[in-house]
Parts: structure tokens; sequence; C-alpha cells
């Protein structure tokens, strides 16, 4: 029933699914999504029409083997097969990366996909979250992501690029030099999954670096890039062994045979691909424009196909994102339950001009009514919805994931286990111990180079906030609960549930199937929320297409293949 349609998106780190959404709302026309990071110019309806044409033979037989369809692959991207291993999506290769490749620890700043966090979480591993300064726009500084990682002895580095749900990027010869600074870790992934969709750089993969050291695995997607997220396809690119390991651990039909078609006809339209990648960063430059425009929304520079974006003072995320969907029938990605990050920002995907303009006229009507300037109030009815931000201030402050109390709380100066790095000469952090690689830049990109944002956002490095056209008007506020008749007579203040402190972690690595010490579940991470109101029903929205181009992009950016 409609009734339950918003309710599902308070379970879990993710969205839900639109056939759980279409299930739960019935008949009806669907929303415009601007949830899901999809490529909506790929494949084009032509493509839809010849997939359909072939849907019983698809459906009835077998596919072939994985190493059949990651040659075909290897062949468009021109990768030697020997270092590539694919997978059922990009999850199914993060966890199995979990399994045989992180022994103990893992280091990721957050906020970031839910996967990196959770996946070791769950298997008792410690994960290091390096929180993003939202005073910093949410940039990752690598020297100092560096430096916490060995005050706190990890043993694998994630790094995103462009990162979820910020869209933060990171240019090439910058992550270079942090490989070499941890080349003495276990494990360096580098998470392209959004990388296509950059254009701060000509060729900003990594993975022709990836292929020569020894401990880096430059993962990949391809259902976010062609806008085909129900197939679950991605790639992982490393040396041989290491590529491999993870390779021997995999079905030999991990691939069904929608993955294997479309891999099989994409040598056809490079040209189409090409177009709709241009399309969607002119779509991104238009989109953060016109949401600019509305006042007190910040809107944070991005190089991935979505838009982070900050709601203005009084408004309340989860009261927006339903709101969205149940007036409007427009699915936006709340991003309260995304660990670092609170119920103020919304992540807002990349889709064409007209989709847009429906989405900021609801965004206005939403978030100041009949006029601009009244922001929506924020929840006052006993909502026990708990936000990434408070969540993750709470798991590094008093734990760490190990147990460890911090001198100092989150988002106060350095981040958790930082001290200010000491001068060392233009351009250069501390030396690293003997034997961890070279120095690496302070923050910022390398000499010479822009730092990385769209044109647009070049004209204004901060993050673009719209002056105000009006006065906002306070937030409403709940009317105030009713005393006890017989207080106690030295009640203190009411405060949230503390976590479990357990006593400090004696030194050595976590054993293997062993939760790690301190360690917190996912759930207890994220925390609960309450239902909401019903809305109308909902069904899929129709698929658009882009016709058109001129060549193949090479995904891994080693040329182009015809």
């Amino acid at each position: 029933m409609a009734g339950n349609v918003t309710s599902l998106f308070r379970s879990g780190a993710h969205s839900p699914s639109m056939a759980a959404l279409t299930r739960e709302g019935g008949e009806g026309a669907g929303p415009v999504d601007f949830c899901i990071p999809c490529n909506p110019y790929f494949p084009t309806p032509a493509m839809m029409e010849t997939m359909a044409s072939r849907l019983k033979d698809i459906i009835t037989f077998y596919p072939s083997s994985a190493d059949t369809i990651t040659a075909e692959l290897c062949q468009l991207l021109q990768l030697p097969p020997q270092a590539v291993a694919m997978g059922n999506g990009s999850t199914e290769l993060i966890t199995w990366i979990d399994h045989l490749l992180v022994r103990e620890s893992l280091a990721i700043p957050v906020p970031t996909f839910g996967r990196w966090t959770d996946q070791p979480m769950e298997t008792g591993k410690r994960v290091d979250m390096f929180p993003l300064q939202e005073s910093n726009g949410f940039a990752l500084d690598l020297a100092q992501y560096a430096e916490f990682i060995r005050k706190r002895a990890t043993r694998v580095a994630v790094i995103c690029n462009p990162n979820n749900p910020d869209g933060g990027f990171l240019h090439k010869q910058a992550l270079v030099q942090f490989m070499d600074a941890m080349a003495d870790l276990d494990l360096i992934v580098i998470d392209e999954s959004f990388l296509e969709f950059a254009d701060a750089e000509a060729e900003p993969s990594v993975v022709q670096e990836a292929m020569l050291r020894p401990n880096v695995i430059v993962l990949r997607s391809l259902g976010k890039n062609f806008g085909l997220h129900g197939i679950r396809f991605g790639y992982m690119v490393a040396n041989p062994s290491l590529a491999g390991k993870v390779r021997s651990m995999l079905p030999k039909w991990n691939l069904n045979a929608f993955a294997e078609y479309v891999v099989f006809m994409l040598k056809e339209h490079g040209a189409e691909y090409a177009q709709s990648l241009l399309q969607v960063r002119k779509d991104r430059l238009e989109m953060a424009s016109q949401l600019s425009v509305l006042p007190g929304l910040t809107v944070y520079p991005s190089q991935g196909n979505f838009l982070f974006v900050r709601l203005p003072v009084g408004a309340e995320g989860t009261v927006v994102r339903d709101r969205m969907l149940t007036e409007h029938r427009i699915l936006v990605r709340e991003c309260g339950n995304k660990i670092g990050s609170s119920s103020r920002f919304l992540r807002l995907v990349v889709r064409p001009e007209v989709d847009v303009r429906r989405l900021v006229s609801a965004m206005e009507q939403v978030l100041y009514g009949s006029r601009r300037g009244a922001a929506v109030p924020e929840l006052g009815n006993g909502t026990s919805y708990s936000s990434g931000t408070a969540a993750v201030d709470r798991l590094v402050s008093e734990t760490n994931g190990a147990g460890m109390q911090l001198a100092q709380a989150v988002g106060m100066g350095p981040g958790p286990g930082l001290t200010a790095a000491p001068a060392m000469g233009p351009g250069l952090a501390a030396a690293p111990a003997a034997g961890v690689g070279m120095p690496l830049p302070v923050a910022g990109p390398p000499a010479g180079m822009p730092m990385p944002m769209p044109a647009a956002a070049m004209q204004q490095p901060q993050p673009m906030v719209a002056q105000m056209q009006a006065p906002m008007q306070a937030p409403m506020q709940a009317p105030p609960m009713q005393a006890p008749v017989q207080p106690p007579p030295m009640q203190m203040p009411m405060q949230q549930a503390p976590v479990p402190v357990p006593a400090p972690a004696p030194a050595g690595p976590t054993p293997t199937g062993v939760p790690a010490r301190g360690g917190l579940t996912a759930a207890q991470v994220r925390g609960m929320t309450a239902p909401a109101p019903p809305p109308p029903g909902l069904a899929p929205a129709p698929a658009t297409g882009w016709p058109n181009a001129q060549s193949w992009p090479n995904a891994a950016g080693m040329g182009q293949a015809g």
C-alpha cells in the first residue's frame, strides 16, 4: 500500500530500490529519479529496443563464463585480462577485497559510499573514519589523511575519486604521490566508480599506475556509467597477482547474460556513450547554476554525476525528501543515514534540463512555500531520527573504533588523531618514517594544476550559496513536552544513550573472524528512524536516450578502441 512507501527510507544505509517503491506504491505515474546516480542518456532508446527484442534468448540460456566476458571488456578498454577481475556489481568486488585482503583495519574518509564502512565492520575489522570537514567543502587533504593513517597504524587505505556523495575530486599526480608515500600498506584502493563523469583532468585514472604496484587496486563501475544499475557489473584493475587472487574466488558464472550482451554490444555504440558523458557534464554545470539561485541553499562543486547540497537553516532533510516524493513525485537522496553527513544534506543526481526545472520549482514550494525565504520547519513530532554526523562523532570521539578515548572532539581543528603538520618547506608535508615513500603535497593540487571543480565553479571557488531574497522565518518548533508531576530531586539533563566504551585495545592485529575491539555494528552507528505519512502510488519513470557522437572513450584512460 502507498502508506508504506516513505517507511522504506528508514531501513538501512541505502535508498530503497525502484522495484520496492513500485511494489509499495502500486500503479501510477513514476517519480522523477534524482536519487540513483545513473547516466540518463545511455543506453539509447534504440539500444533498449534491441535488448528487448533479444529478451527471450538472454533470459533463457546460460551466459558465457566470466573469463569470456572479461576478455571482451579488456579488448574494448585495452587492458590485459590478467590484471582485471569482473564482479556482479562493484559491491561483490568490495566484499571479496574485504575478505581476502583486509586483515585488521581499513581507513576511509567519510561521508562516502556505505559499503566501504559497513562491509569491513560486518566482518569484525576496525574501520578508521577520517571525517571530511564541512568548513572545508568536504575536500580531502591527502597529507592529513596520510598522517591520520600513520597515527592509527591502519593497514588498508581507501579513496573514492570522485567521492560519493559530495563529488570531491583529486588529481592523478596527487594520488600517485599518495600511493608512493603509502607503499608499505597492505592495500590501497582507489574507487573510480564515478570517474567517467569527471572533466577536471584529461586522463584522471590511475589504472596504469595500479598495474605496476604490488598493493593498489582500482575499482570501476559499469552500471553507473552505462545507466544500467540493474545488470550489476563492475570491474577492478590491479597487478596480475592481486587481480588473480580475487578472480580465483569468483564463481565461474558470476556475470549474467544481460551483462554479457551489453559488454559485447558496447563496441558498436562508443560514439553514443561518449556523447552521453559530454551531455551529463554540461547538465551538471547548468543544474548547479539553477540550484544556486535558491536562497540559503549551498551547492558544492562536484565531478560526479550528482550534486551535494546543504539545505537552508531550519530545513529538515527527511521532511523535504518525503514532501518532494508525495507532493511532487520527485525522488531525492537525503543523506542523514550516511556516516559523516547529516539530514541537512541532499545528493541530487544530474538530469536533463527539463527535469531540473521541475526539481527547482518543487524545492521552491517545499522549502519556501508561496514565497522564497520561509524554510520548511524541522521535525517536531518526536521522531527518533539519528543523523550520520552524530553517529560518526560518537564513534570517533568516544571510541574511534578501538575503545580508545581521544583528546579532542571531531570537527574542532585538525581531524581526530591529527596534529598540525610542521613547516617543511613549500608544498611538502612532514617527512614520513623511513621506508614509507616520498613526501606528500600539503592541501591543494600539484603545482601548475587548477583546483578540481567544474568550469562554472572555477569562478567561485567556494560552494555556491544563494543570497537571501527575503528574510528567513524562524523554524517552527514543536510544543514543549509537559514536565513530570514529581521529577527526581537531582534530575540530570537528557542525553543520548552512550555507546559502551571498552577498555583500551592491546597492541597487535585483530584475529581473523573476531569482532574488532570496541567495534560497532552498522545498526549501532546509524541509529533508527520513525515511520512517515503515506504517499500516493509510484511506478518507474520512462528511459531517455541521446543519439549521435564520434568515438569510444577508453574507461581506463589508455587511448581509444574502435
